[in-house]
């Protein structure tokens, strides 16, 4: 009877210490990522299907150098080919992800800045509309990647916190990278009139 009684005890301090171990909210945690994650990737698909008809709005009303409109569509293609799967979050993966997009917002802003020399490709309703539309985009997938940023922050911080670290060692949670700014932020912008 004596064993029964202390079998029933441990089993109950068993369960009582694994529910502390903090397993259940890294789970909790790193399904969060996983979730602003998505969020980021839609955003950016969100822009990779804005571009094509941002192109074709400027081929039909503006003739000019045709490499801007195939750098576009070539760093589009790139971008859209690059993923990264929520369970493969590492810092090395997150930087290459970055660094295609990087190239495709590049891209982009050049093609913006050369449209300043066609008024009337500005004042068509339709480029107005996509430009607009490509604004609203680079602003979500900011708060985006911000979302995403704190929920990294959140989950590596309690995968490395006492003592849950130690279970988090012992499951394999591992920490996730970080979105960090484009290696071009740091040069201010040239503005010419």
């Amino acid at each position: 009877m004596k064993r029964l009684v202390f079998g029933i005890l441990a089993a109950v301090i068993a369960v009582s210490t694994l529910s502390s171990c903090g397993y259940n909210s890294m789970v909790k945690l790193d399904e969060n990522v996983k979730s602003k994650w998505g969020t980021v990737q839609t955003q950016y698909q969100r822009r990779a299907d804005l571009i094509p008809n941002l192109v074709s709005t400027v081929k039909g009303a503006a003739k000019f150098e045709q490499g801007t409109l195939t750098a576009v569509v070539e760093a589009r293609a790139k971008a859209t080919q690059m993923t990264v799967k929520a369970d493969d979050l590492t810092p090395e993966n997150i930087q290459k992800y970055q660094a295609a997009q990087g190239q495709l917002s590049q891209a982009l802003g050049k093609l913006l800045s050369i449209t300043e020399a066609y008024p009337e490709l500005r004042a068509t309703q339709q480029f107005s509309d996509l430009s607009a539309q490509l604004e609203s985009t680079e602003n979500r997938i900011t708060v985006a990647r911000k979302d995403f940023n704190d929920a990294v922050q959140e989950y590596n911080g309690k995968i490395r916190s006492f003592p849950t670290n130690l279970t988090a060692g012992m499951f394999g949670f591992k920490a996730k990278g970080y979105f960090e700014a484009d290696a071009t932020a740091k040069d201010a912008p040239k503005v010419e009139f």
